[in-house]
Order: C-alpha cells, then structure tokens, then sequence
C-alpha cells in the first residue's frame, strides 16, 4: 500500500463536512451504522473507485460503444461484498468481467477488511470529487495505479459524490 499521507483539510472541507451532518440531522439520519451516512458515503466511494478500476482493466467506460467493438471480455455484472471498514461492515457491488481477468487494487479479491478509510470518505465527499477525481485520490492513498481519465469529463454530466443520496430510514442522529 504504500506510505500515505494525512488528508489537508481545507476550511471549505469543514464547512461541506458541517453541511452533510446538519443535512443528516434534518433528515433523521444517524452518522455511522447501517444505514448512517460515513457508511453510504463510503460505498459510493469504494464502488465509484472499482468502476474507475474496471473502466482502466477494459479500456473503455461503462455504457460506452466502443465497448462492443473491444473483443470478447467485457462488463459482467457485479457481485455483492461486504467488506469491515472502520465505520462497521459496508456492503459494495465489485464489478465483473466475463474472462474472470479483472483484479481489483482497491479492494482485493477475497479481502473482507479496510482500515484507514474513513478519512479518506469524508476527504473525498468534502472535496466533492468526480470519478476521476476519485480515481487519483484512491492511487495516491491506496496505491492503486487508477487512470485520471476514467471518469466522466464534466461537460458530459459528472455530478460529485457530494449530490449522491441514498433514502434511508428516518431515525434521529447521534451527537
């Protein structure tokens, strides 16, 4: 993995990271559980990041034409994995190939735990990073070699992960 360095928190990443906790508050949700908010946000995270893994593995984005003009391996769907982070157990969809090829850096095969990677959720969603954005962040702490290109150029509608909700059930936050 490599050596990695603490996340440089701006004054705007305070406020962004301010701004998700009092969104989660009015809407009733807890901070960390099952359904809190680091643990939403770190599934977007590590799935947008293995999309970002896939698209390099392929050499062509998800949904794109010029998949279909590739040869034989192509997307296959995902599989559901829980994975042990440090805000508890977070379950992720892992994308496969139909060659059985693709070995993810991110999250590796058969590996059931993360450590360290609640700073890196909240540095990424306070950044509100595209995927190629991501995709930088997750080389840099994690090691993974992941192109810069893979996401979606933002003139083509890449939101940040900052947009992204999930419904949730209403229950009151802790403190």
């Amino acid at each position: 993995m490599g050596d990695t360095k603490p996340a440089v928190r701006s004054p705007e990443d305070k406020q962004l990271a301010e701004e998700l906790v009092e969104r989660a508050r009015d809407e009733g949700v807890e901070l960390v559980g099952p359904d809190g908010l680091l643990t939403g946000l770190m599934k977007d995270v590590l799935e947008t990041g293995l999309e970002a893994e896939m698209s390099e593995h392929l050499g062509y984005d998800k949904h794109d034409p010029a998949g279909r003009e590739r040869g034989s391996n192509s997307r296959n769907g995902t599989r559901s994995k829980t994975v042990l982070t440090d805000v508890g157990p977070v379950e992720i969809e892992v994308p496969r190939d139909r060659d059985g090829s693709f070995e993810p850096r991110l999250v590796k095969k058969q590996q059931r735990r993360l450590i360290g990677v609640d700073e890196m959720v909240i540095s990424l969603t306070a950044k509100g990073l595209t995927t190629g954005e991501v995709s930088a962040h997750m080389a840099e702490v994690y090691g993974a070699d992941v192109s810069r290109d893979l996401g979606v150029p933002a003139g083509r509608g890449a939101a940040p992960l900052r947009t992204i909700s999930r419904p949730t059930p209403a229950r009151p936050i802790s403190a």
